[in-house]
């Protein structure tokens, strides 16, 4: 798609205050492939008067027919949904096949889940003698990042007009077109101007002044927990709500009595997909000694498969970083299988699919999110030191357990400090609520767990 050289706001594109522009680049070959406005605190304030203005029109509409507009904008998505995987693929790097699948598909089923749950919730009930009133938090300033850059908007987007919010939207700066294609689809599918508002720039530019602005009533933010820290700082300052999906160093448990190849090849499958790219990849593999030299070599002939089939990381910052902790897990003494940090092509932001083994809980790489195409492999001797080894970090995204018989993985798995787990490599369900533990981040998405951080409650007493 082209790039608009404008701001979405109050249903139209307009210039920016200021001529400042990002480049857009393709992580495969690093070419321009477009330039969007770098707007600033002037456009945000713009943008969130503009919401607020909608706002009580939008509130009062009656649920059934935002359900409409919902539904509406997800026609239009699945109209686009070449163009969805195609725009993400340039900007992001991602396989078109895995651009289809993952990118296009899922956040059009999240828009529809949303269109019917707008249909059917009841936003009121009755207590005793008193009527409780869902109602919307306001005006929310959606703050989404460049992995998922589609479906965290419409995780974000989808929930807030379904409650009757009205929305400015800040998207990753890496990422700007597949926003700017979200925006033209807010657009055909009628939703009242104002209602969604969109601002190109920087995160501590454009970023920074919309989790600050006074008009706005809930940030929703996903990205790395620092920048979760400093918002929510902002948000406490204000006394204004927060939902923060935050960063993950998920475990793979693998119980002694599983089927090992199909949890290491489903494990490393998980790990590689998106470049590793997912803040709830399970980047920590852990198995029983007595199987662990076993785990490692199909590890590492299941990393070696991927190969050229996943695409470069985002950007040459996010490639350095993740070479840098291939490069500390080496110095630190973790036994490098396969990949490591030399790029694998002379263009583009590559990375090599890396696999280490004889990791201890402590090293760094088995303690912070790298957020690439990196594996961790570590020992455990008993189920209890399994359960220290994956509640051992700050995080607590998401994770996975495997065993022979489903009853002893759900038991694991209950003891685990984390937001979700998979069970026996359980599908993705867009209907359940996605969200984390501890530094992980605060509140949820998906499904009417997702709704509800977008209403508020009022009780008439009778």
């Amino acid at each position: 798609m082209k790039a608009h050289d404008g701001l979405y706001i109050d249903g139209a594109w307009r210039p920016a205050a200021s001529a400042e522009a990002i480049d857009v680049v393709n992580p495969a070959d690093e070419q321009v492939i477009g330039r969007v406005p770098a707007g600033g605190a002037a456009d945000v304030d713009a943008a969130v008067r503009a919401a607020r203005a909608a706002l009580p029109g939008w509130a009062a509409t009656p649920p059934a027919e935002r359900a409409a507009r919902l539904t509406a904008l997800r026609d239009v998505l699945v109209a686009r949904t070449d163009e969805i995987a195609e725009t993400v693929t340039a900007e992001l790097g991602s396989p078109l096949p895995f651009s289809q699948a993952v990118h296009a598909a899922v956040p059009i089923a999240v828009a529809g889940s949303y269109a019917e749950l707008a249909a059917a919730h009841s936003f009121e009930e009755k207590v005793g003698n008193s009527t409780v009133l869902a109602e919307p938090v306001g005006v929310v300033g959606a703050i989404t990042p460049w992995n998922y850059p589609l479906h965290q908007i419409v995780a974000k987007v989808a929930p807030a007009l379904a409650a009757g919010c009205t929305v400015v939207l800040k998207p990753a700066e890496d990422t700007p077109l597949t926003a700017q294609l979200f925006a033209e689809a807010v657009h055909e599918a009628g939703v009242p101007a104002g209602v969604f508002n969109l601002v190109t720039g920087l995160g501590p530019v454009a970023g920074q002044a919309l989790a600050e602005h006074p008009g706005v009533d809930l940030v929703s933010f996903t990205g790395s927990t620092a920048v979760g820290r400093q918002i929510g700082a902002v948000a406490g300052a204000a006394v204004k709500r927060v939902a923060l999906e935050l960063g993950g160093k998920s475990a793979n448990v693998i119980l002694p009595s599983a089927d090992l190849a199909r949890a290491v090849n489903v494990g490393v499958a998980n790990v590689m997909s998106n470049s590793g790219q997912t803040c709830s990849a399970w980047t920590r593999m852990l198995v029983h000694r007595d199987r662990y030299d076993e785990a490692v070599e199909l590890a590492r002939a299941a990393a070696v498969k991927y190969g050229d089939r996943i695409g470069p990381v985002v950007s040459a910052k996010q490639q350095a970083r993740v070479r840098g902790y291939i490069e500390k897990g080496v110095a630190e003494g973790a036994r490098l299988v396969t990949g490591g940090p030399e790029a694998p092509h002379e263009k583009g932001y590559f990375v090599s699919p890396t696999v280490f083994a004889d990791v201890t809980p402590e090293m760094t790489i088995a303690q912070e999110e790298i957020f690439g195409p990196v594996l961790t492999i570590l020992p455990y001797d008993d189920e209890d030191d399994a359960l220290r080894i994956a509640n051992g970090t700050v995080y607590g995204l998401a994770g996975a357990v495997w065993a022979a018989d489903e009853a002893e993985a759900v038991a694991f798995a209950r003891r685990m400090d984390t937001g979700q787990v998979d069970i026996n490599g359980g599908r993705f369900n867009p209907l359940a609520p996605f969200g984390g533990y501890k530094q992980s981040g605060v509140g949820r998405e998906l499904g009417v767990h997702g709704l509800a951080e977008y209403l508020q409650t009022k009780s008439l007493q009778f």
